[in-house]
């Protein structure tokens, strides 16, 4: 068996051992997931959304490699992203199914994703809705963890933002989600971030090309505390993606794909 034997509802829905054996989880000596690759254990995805709860599960059970010690400046081999967790999105059957062309930090891209999902699951009666961030530009410095934050990003923005505020839980994430009214509950604008819309099923992919590109710019700065050369700084940056993240080769000639599985382009 295959991957092109499976059809779209069996690919989310076979368990682990039927995804490595069929191609779409790639498991090798030097690819081993994080301990913390999977997003938050609690969900706010509908109980009634069966196809995105089991992308969900799917998604955190895919490896993540995180372990590079050096990457090339165009990744040609599917080991050098998570092509098994992306293949899972490709395939994914549930619909609509939405992906977000996501470049401004300061932009409200986490708003709008949150209220397409919002407007989705309420108002048109799709809990199965899937939205994607296609994430790449200032965007992407909130996929980093704390610790490139600390070594890198900080003095990167020149002290505008002394940390990732934005995969930060609020408080409002944690209110009743039965009550999904509350204008300063889990679906409300209180509850903007990339933690809580990952609870809700949202999912960010990473840009390959965006870690190389910001590599570059911190080298140009003179932010190299350890002078590693660019592909070995690269590699650290990718190995500290925040958990939950889908690294694609890169998020812009990804969008495509995406588009050719369905997916409605949004910007």
């Amino acid at each position: 068996m295959n991957d092109r034997s499976l059809g779209r509802r069996e690919a989310v829905s076979l368990p682990l051992a039927a995804l490595v054996g069929a191609g779409l989880i790639e498991v090798a000596s030097t690819v081993a997931p994080r301990a913390d690759a999977a997003p938050p254990e609690s969900t706010l995805v509908p109980a009634r959304a069966s196809k995105l709860r089991a992308l969900a599960a799917g998604l955190a059970a895919a490896p993540r490699m995180r372990t590079f010690r050096t990457v090339p400046m165009i990744v040609a081999d599917r080991a050098q992203w998570d092509s098994g967790a992306l293949d899972l999105l490709l395939r994914y059957d549930g619909e609509p199914k939405q992906v977000w062309d996501n470049t401004g930090l300061d932009s409200p891209w986490l708003n709008l994703m949150r209220n397409a999902v919002n407007t989705q699951t309420w108002c048109w009666n799709h809990p199965d809705f899937l939205a994607i961030s296609a994430t790449h530009g200032s965007a992407h410095l909130a996929l980093y963890d704390d610790y490139v934050w600390q070594k890198y990003l900080a003095a990167f923005t020149g002290g505008k933002y002394k940390a990732n505020s934005w995969i930060k839980a609020p408080p409002a994430g944690h209110a009743d989600p039965a009550n999904y009214e509350d204008p300063n509950g889990a679906f409300s604008p209180a509850a903007n971030s990339i933690a809580v819309l990952q609870r809700r099923g949202v999912v960010f992919c990473g840009c390959h090309n965006e870690v190389w590109e910001l590599t570059a710019a911190l080298m140009k700065k003179g932010i190299n505390p350890d002078r590693l050369p660019h592909p070995v700084l690269a590699a650290e940056l990718t190995n500290h993606l925040i958990p939950g993240v889908v690294l694609t080769p890169g998020v812009v000639g990804t969008i495509p794909q995406f588009q050719l599985a369905g997916f409605h382009y949004a910007k």
